[in-house]
């Protein structure tokens, strides 16, 4: 394939940082996840917060178990992404961000992340959106809302 495939993210991005929503739904296989591994294959290494990973394990710890929690960090291992710790730049941050919106920790962790290093967020988590004129999102498709309440 001469051309590059188009992957819906703007055209001025030189990267992705990927949400924990972006990379569960890859592991889950839900819609957009067609989308994740365009990305990962585009030869770009997407940045993941350190947040993103813990987010990710303790997740699958909980609904799944252990041993889901480090099939999937054996799993993280063989992807090309790179994983961003903490600095002084993202922390700060995090803090205005978290200070700023109703969002939680982790998610003002990875925002932050993605603003430090300039990239483009993917994610399916519409609490993103009204920080869409500080970062920028590619927006995976969102989980329908669960309409049956007891």
């Amino acid at each position: 394939m001469s051309a590059k495939k188009k992957i819906g993210a703007p055209e001025s991005t030189d990267g992705f940082c990927l949400d924990s929503s972006a990379l569960l739904t890859l592991w889950n296989d839900e819609p957009g996840a067609e989308t994740v591994e365009e990305i990962l294959r585009s030869g770009a290494k997407p940045f993941l917060s350190f947040m993103t990973v813990m987010e990710c394990r303790y997740r699958l710890w909980k609904q799944a178990g252990r041993e889901k929690a480090e099939e999937f960090r054996s799993y993280l291992e063989l992807l090309p992404v790179v994983v961003v710790d903490t600095n002084e730049a993202i922390l700060d941050l995090a803090v205005e961000i978290k200070a700023g919106h109703n969002l939680s920790v982790v998610d003002s962790w990875i925002i932050a992340t993605a603003i430090q290093t300039d990239t483009v967020l993917v994610h399916k988590d519409p609490e993103f959106e009204p920080l869409k004129g500080r970062v920028r999102l590619l927006a995976l498709p969102y989980k329908p809302k669960n309409r049956d309440k007891a």
